[in-house]
């Protein structure tokens, strides 16, 4: 028989899922450390070569995009040249240029978010890593500097490491970087155009030739804006989405590739 005087106990409040984890909350804290980290190596003499390789992905992935919605458009592409001193530029014949140019800034942002997410999760940074590694070693192609194919080696020997340095959680911590470099692509497209004189100009400059009535400075606020609503997002949806503790991570990640 029931104690009809036995109190009613409430279901346990779980909380809102956007509240971070203990977990998450590192994750955040170093999502803010990059963005200061990354002004810093991206605009100081000297520091900007040994991003070199990461400069170089982002600005291939990046005039990338720009191609495949010049095909997608009808368009023709007739050179595409990256550098990590003067940044990248796409030469296209017809095409759909509105579209062509949002590509770019779009593209950088959807990659930049997914390497966001890798940093909130071991295994997703392990399938993010071979993205990575390709997008490291694709821009040799167009490069002849030997300090940058070096670094670019030693970049790639660090993703590898990095799988078994504490149980590939120091891997999170390099997509989480590299989420960092793309999802702000455009602060650093417009700081290498403004500040160190870059010789291809940026898109926010190649909006204001089209749109000769909004000047380029509104097109960053525009594009910047995008950005950091865009980094604001998929933070949002790593948190919801991986609330796993680090050795949930581990077993998880080793139970997929040890099958």
């Amino acid at each position: 028989m029931s104690d009809p005087w036995r109190p009613i106990i409430a279901p346990k409040d779980r909380g809102s899922p956007f509240q971070p984890t203990h977990d998450q909350w590192s994750v955040l804290y170093v999502i803010v450390v990059y963005a200061v980290v990354l002004f810093g190596l991206w605009n100081i003499p000297g520091a900007r070569l040994i991003i070199n390789p990461l400069k170089l992905f982002a600005i291939g992935w990046h005039e990338l995009c720009h191609a495949i919605c010049a095909i997608l458009t009808g368009g023709t592409i007739m050179r595409i040249s990256i550098d990590p001193a003067t940044g990248g530029y796409t030469t296209v014949d017809g095409g759909h240029s509105p579209s062509i140019l949002c590509a770019g800034y779009v593209g950088s942002t959807l990659l930049g978010g997914l390497f966001l997410l890798g940093g909130f999760d071991t295994l997703a940074a392990k399938l993010l890593s071979f993205v990575a590694g390709v997008g490291l070693i694709a821009p040799l192609s167009l490069v002849r500097d030997k300090l940058t194919i070096c670094l670019t080696l030693v970049f790639e020997g660090l993703l590898v490491g990095f799988w078994f340095i504490d149980h590939a959680q120091a891997l999170r911590w390099y997509m989480l970087f590299l989420g960092m470099i793309h999802l702000l692509y455009v602060i650093w497209d417009i700081t290498d155009e403004k500040f160190f004189r870059k010789s291809n100009e940026s898109d926010c400059t190649q909006f204001s030739r089209l749109y000769k009535a909004v000047p380029a400075h509104v097109w960053a606020i525009f594009w910047i804006t995008f950005q950091l609503a865009a980094l604001a997002g998929f933070v949002l949806i790593g948190l919801v989405s991986f609330k796993l503790t680090q050795e949930q991570m581990y077993a998880e990640a080793g139970k997929t590739f040890n099958h």
